[in-house]
């Protein structure tokens, strides 16, 4: 039940600290800022500092159920504001002010959530009798608190859901079914649909052209949604827990379902015999000007006129010109 806070500039000391009676079930960072939201048990706390640098609880909050998802809300000024999804409960938690149920259906729990700076977007499980209604992503105004549309038409329970790093009015999920999906939300519908994945996805971003998705079978993709096509795609052991990126980096996490396997061999503890079953962080570098023109195999700097050179097997998808 510990939380440390520490400073990426001020170095290895923690800047605050504090204590939870029960173990952490979600923790959240403000995107750009500098408040904490941690959920325990029955309860979900928000920290920040103020102007003078002095860390304060704004808001503690008692909740019905046990948290499974917890964001903060970016581009909030003032004091901090979470959302959290409990079960089948959505909350809207601003400190200095009641916790205020987003969404509660009995007995449709959500799967996945995501916030931007005005809206919240989440997945619904439906089951027993509601399972002519397929599973959705509803999208609410969290200044109106009411839900502005549904999206989604699938079977399979959405996973995850990226909405604060999509291009404005669009949103990309990621379904247990093994497809990627982008939504327009102007017009509450999918503008492409990709698959590739041997089992659920759980990890997705997109930009204006490309989407990354990351599977549970450890595999990573990249698509070109324009043509509903993969470019290339890597693979490692653990399934791909985090993705991120940006106009030349991407960053991707592999987590291990089991934390702590044991063998029944007299090795058991040797920690180099489970160096496999290890988590890994991947750091990619698109950068153009950090690459050596020696690195680039010849059939990805030739153009039209200059075809000659060997493919390496290579599959590009897309007509070249000059890369």
């Amino acid at each position: 039940g510990t939380v440390s806070v520490w400073s990426l500039l001020l170095g290895q000391e923690p800047i605050h600290h504090f204590q939870h009676n029960q173990h952490i079930q979600a923790l959240a960072l403000a995107p750009g800022g500098a408040a904490v939201a941690t959920a325990s048990g029955f309860q979900v706390r928000l920290e920040s500092p103020d102007d003078r640098g002095v860390w304060q609880t704004p808001g503690t909050f008692e909740i019905q159920k046990l948290v499974n998802f917890l964001n903060l809300v970016p581009d909030v000024t003032g004091s901090p504001v979470a959302v959290a999804a409990a079960e089948d409960i959505v909350y809207l938690l601003k400190a200095e002010a009641p916790g205020r149920i987003l969404h509660s259906v009995y007995g449709q729990p959500v799967t996945c959530l995501d916030v931007a700076a005005h809206e919240a977007a989440f997945g619904i499980k439906t089951f027993g009798w509601l399972l002519n209604e397929p599973n959705q992503i509803l999208l609410y105004n969290l200044e109106t608190n009411q839900c502005v549309t549904k999206v989604g038409n699938s079977m399979g329970d959405f996973s995850c859901v990226n909405l604060h790093s999509s291009p404005p009015h669009m949103l990309v999920a990621g379904n247990k079914d093994r497809r990627v999906r982008v939504f327009d939300l102007r017009r509450g519908q999918a503008v492409c649909c990709v698959q590739g994945h041997q089992l659920g996805v759980c990890a997705v971003q997109m930009d204006e052209w490309k989407v990354v998705s990351g599977g549970e079978e450890g595999l990573l993709c990249l698509w070109d949604q324009r043509m509903a096509t993969k470019l290339w795609e890597m693979h490692a052991r653990h399934p791909v827990r985090h993705v991120w990126f940006d106009s030349h980096r991407l960053i991707t996490a592999n987590i291990p379902e089991e934390k702590n396997p044991r063998g029944s061999s007299i090795t058991e503890d040797d920690p180099s015999l489970h160096r496999k079953y290890r988590g890994v962080i991947y750091s990619y570098d698109f950068s153009v000007d950090q690459l050596a023109v020696d690195s680039v195999l010849p059939i990805c700097r030739s153009s039209y006129d200059e075809v000659s050179g060997y493919s390496y097997n290579i599959g590009l998808a897309v007509p070249y010109d000059s890369i």
